[in-house]
């Protein structure tokens, strides 16, 4: 039996924006539209696919320089708040983005985005990311929207709470979102959780589902990734089955 050749993963870029709440460090969700094609009606991090136009406004050098441009363009459009630093490039490519950037006189602060994880969707899902994830402090005079469109609602959550919402079945996270916000979880203030990240090596993690020996499924992942051991119960979608063994592979 041929074995179907793995999708080529999507370059992708994920940004948790943090602040200090009046009860501890909270971070911005947005709930995506059913409509959506990817993680529909589950609350995640802002987010996306990166673009051309990213590789154009990220500093030279920067290996990583279109995935935080990505992100920090992800976080205004689906959120509204935008990091930038003056001035704005002598040139920009067309869109929505850079007139923003052009309209404020700014340019993408990639200093402000500090590396947190990165993800890639196992190599049997149809569907695969290469996902970086970043951290960044949020701005103090910016209030946060939603899009209406992708994102249906954005809110700022203590990240304990928003995983006993959704163990409550209040809520639905995807396996890598509900990892990140325990590992996030263990940091008291956004300045303890910036220099954690700071201080981190970034081990990539590629989820492998495996069978529990009980009828149920674990997902294994590298033990030194950060998130406190290898071996996670696939949770988030507990009825799919034999396709988390394989069929499909999971979502991350």
């Amino acid at each position: 039996m041929n074995m179907p050749v793995p999708v080529t993963p999507r370059p992708a870029a994920t940004i948790l924006l943090i602040r200090d709440g009046e009860v501890g460090l909270e971070v911005l969700m947005v709930c995506r539209a059913r409509e959506v094609d990817f993680a529909s009606g589950a609350l995640v991090f802002p987010g996306g696919r990166v673009e051309e136009a990213d590789s154009h406004l990220a500093p030279p050098g920067d290996a990583l320089g279109a995935f935080k441009v990505a992100a920090i363009r992800e976080a205004w459009e689906e959120c509204g708040i935008l990091l930038g630093r003056a001035p704005a490039p002598a040139s920009l490519p067309a869109g929505p983005f850079s007139a923003a950037l052009q309209e404020r006189n700014v340019t993408p602060d990639v200093g402000a985005v500090v590396p947190f994880a990165h993800w890639i969707t196992p190599h049997y899902s149809p569907k695969r990311f290469d996902t970086h994830f970043f951290l960044a402090q949020a701005p103090d005079d910016q209030e946060a929207v939603h899009d209406g469109y992708e994102a249906v609602e954005a809110v700022w959550v203590r990240p304990a709470d928003v995983v006993a919402e959704a163990e409550a079945g209040k809520r639905r996270l995807v396996f890598a979102t509900r990892l990140n916000l325990l590992r996030l979880a263990k940091q008291g203030s956004a300045a303890e959780a910036l220099a954690a990240a700071r201080d981190c090596t970034i081990v990539t993690v590629t989820p492998e589902p495996i069978s529990d020996g009980a009828g149920g499924v674990m997902l294994r992942i590298p033990e030194d990734a950060g998130y406190g051991g290898a071996l996670f119960p696939a949770k988030d979608l507990p009825a799919m089955g034999g396709r988390w063994l394989g069929q499909t592979g999971p979502r991350t």
